[in-house]
């Protein structure tokens, strides 16, 4: 008899620390996937909306923004790391290298740099450094993520646990300076907001308002856009209750969007320090959002200078920033660095 030709995917098991896996398939992103983006969520964000806007700022291209360009590699990465996954945990030192426009092929590899049972045995926790490049092999984006994922064999064997360091942040003088880009012109009628650097404060903290209901059929055409095959976004008989799990990303792409309005300018996000999923988000949840500044710095592209956000996503409206992030109804926990105009 044959062996199957259909792959299920790799289990714990299969991860050792130090393998490099490369990433099916090339993608060529096109203005469609753009359109499609802005349709799933709400982003009014002007540099990603307009070839005028971001030629002012002077770029070729209003670019693919920044989180759909996360998803594409992320997406990528899926079958050979988390189709059998249990949860996608979090994100430390990512980093958005280059705008990507219209026509360019994004392709990725990854690197495991760490393994750990879990203490049921049941499964175990993946940590993976990602990679996604170009059509020229220039990096555009890369990130530390950590999965749960199952076990082939539950409660059997025993795996030596290898456990990686991340930094906490990426350090101001280490932000990418997107190529070109230049704030000296910035038009905030165009954008939507006045705010610049500085009328931010260390502390201060914004409400977003305006909130989103997750819908089955927009969740999962999202993460289908995205090449992200993990069947637990799609097959509702993997969980107990019967429940589909939105993809942790598109928790964080409507976190993002919900977050123009008190952030309108503060665009590209240019790096993430972490990011946690806290509680799972199904279908019938209404998102709101919730920022905090929690640093300025100074930045090398002329004319802007670098936010560090705190964006906290949780499922209803709340009535403050929440100091505890550690459960519901908190969906996400995201820190990360935007370019503002000054």
């Amino acid at each position: 008899m044959k062996a199957s030709k259909s792959n299920s995917g790799r289990y714990f098991e299969d991860f050792q620390a130090g393998t490099t896996i490369r990433h099916a398939t090339p993608r060529t992103v096109n203005d469609g996937d753009r359109t499609l983006n802005n349709a799933v969520y709400p982003f009014r964000h002007a540099l990603y909306s307009s070839d005028v806007f971001a030629g002012s700022c002077g770029l070729p291209c209003a670019p693919l923004e920044d989180f759909a360009l996360f998803h594409f590699v992320f997406g990528k990465s899926v079958p050979d790391v988390s189709v059998n996954a249990v949860a996608n945990l979090g994100y430390a030192e990512m980093r958005f290298n280059r705008f990507v426009c219209s026509g360019d092929t994004l392709s990725a590899k990854s690197v495991v740099i760490g393994t750990r049972e879990t203490s049921n045995r049941d499964s175990g926790i993946v940590w993976m450094k990602t990679e996604g490049f170009n059509q020229n092999g220039e990096s555009v984006v890369e990130f530390i993520r950590w999965v749960m994922v199952r076990k082939r064999h539950p409660g059997e064997g025993y795996f030596e646990p290898v456990v990686p360091s991340t930094n906490p942040a990426v350090l101001s003088s280490e932000l990418p300076v997107p190529l070109g880009l230049d704030y000296s012109g910035y038009d905030f009628d165009a954008s939507g907001e006045s705010h610049r650097w500085s009328d931010y404060e260390v502390g201060e903290t914004i409400d977003h308002r305006l909130g989103v209901t997750v819908e089955e059929a927009e969740h999962m055409m999202a993460t289908r856009l995205w090449q992200n095959p993990a069947r637990i976004h799609f097959d509702a008989t993997l969980r107990g209750d019967g429940k589909r799990l939105i993809y942790g990303g598109h928790v964080i792409s409507l976190a993002r969007a919900l977050s123009f309005y008190g952030l309108a300018n503060a665009q590209p996000v240019v790096a993430v320090n972490g990011g946690r999923h806290v509680s799972p988000c199904h279908a019938g949840m209404t998102v709101f959002a919730w920022s905090q500044v929690i640093d300025k710095a100074a930045s090398r592209v002329p004319g802007a200078g670098a936010l560090r956000m705190r964006t906290v996503a949780t499922s209803g409206h709340i009535a403050a920033f929440p100091e505890d992030t550690t459960s519901p109804p908190v969906l996400l926990d995201l820190d990360y660095w935007v370019l503002i105009p000054l």
